[in-house]
């Protein structure tokens, strides 16, 4: 049964609890800048993930660990000086937060002042509770990110779905509580089975939202370039491309090309 979409003027952290409430799904995507944040947010998207996949769709590299935190601001700035309604929430980038709960409080802090953005993403469950602990008590809110956690892939080595066995669910299931206990305002769920999901989302009050972890949670994320179809070479199985952008893109940047080498454009009406 579907709910009727509320006509909320801004975004909060209290906003996704009571959507969550009210059984009213979230939207999530990705920008990195401010053109496309700008138009995420017109389109009425609740939550804007500043997301360090920036690493991949925006500088081309093969994982998400190189971005640095200056290089999150940036992204983040651009972003935040779009938006009029959308919660801007910011990844903190791989080595900003792992080995220190100090230097994760400066990190955040440095998101929060220099960018702007009004929430802060990190990655993983009891094994980076102290930092989590040290970020909220700054007034700072936090979202989870557990399952598929991207800036471990070198110790996954692969991809593939998380938490297939009974172990890894147990674990997850104990760290998304921890997660909620301690302060967290919401949880990304990555690439898990969509059963362990569910049970999740339905033994935590605050939102949980879903990449690849089926229907039965809270809302829903993907990368904008990914959804667009700006990407051609990325094709999992949760990825619903909305259009074909590349195609498009490319026939249209071919065309003006062809009409630059004919000396068609510019035309009379096109010059001074």
């Amino acid at each position: 049964m579907s709910v009727a979409k509320r006509d909320y003027k801004r975004i909060t952290v209290k906003t996704l609890v009571d959507m969550k409430t009210n059984g009213e799904k979230i939207s999530m995507l990705t920008a990195y800048d401010f053109t496309m944040a700008k138009i995420v947010d017109g389109a009425g998207v609740d939550v804007i993930l500043v997301g360090d996949s920036a690493s991949n769709v925006m500088a081309g590299h093969e994982t998400t660990l190189p971005i640095t935190l200056d290089q999150m601001i940036y992204h983040a700035a651009g972003v935040v000086r779009a938006i009029e309604r959308s919660l801007v929430v910011v990844d903190l980038p791989f080595g900003s937060y792992q080995s220190d709960p100090k230097e994760a409080l400066r990190s955040a802090i440095r998101i929060m002042k220099e960018s702007g953005g009004h929430a802060v993403k990190l990655e993983g469950g009891k094994e980076i509770k102290e930092s989590i602990k040290r970020i909220l008590h700054a007034g700072i809110p936090v979202m989870g990110h557990l399952g598929l956690t991207p800036q471990s892939i070198y110790k996954f080595g692969t991809y593939t779905v998380r938490a297939k066995e009974d172990e890894e669910a147990d674990k997850l299931k104990e760290d998304a509580l921890m997660l909620e206990r301690i302060g967290c305002f919401a949880i990304v769920l990555e690439k898990i089975p969509a059963k362990l999901a569910q049970e999740v989302a339905e033994s935590v009050t605050i939102p949980v939202i879903g990449i690849g972890a089926g229907n039965g949670v809270d809302g829903q994320v993907l990368v904008l370039h990914d959804m667009l179809g700006m990407t051609h070479e990325f094709h999992p199985r949760f990825l619903r491309r909305y259009m074909n952008l590349y195609e498009d893109m490319n026939k249209a940047i071919s065309q003006y090309v062809e009409d630059v080498k004919n000396l068609d454009f510019p035309n009379d009406e096109e010059q001074y």
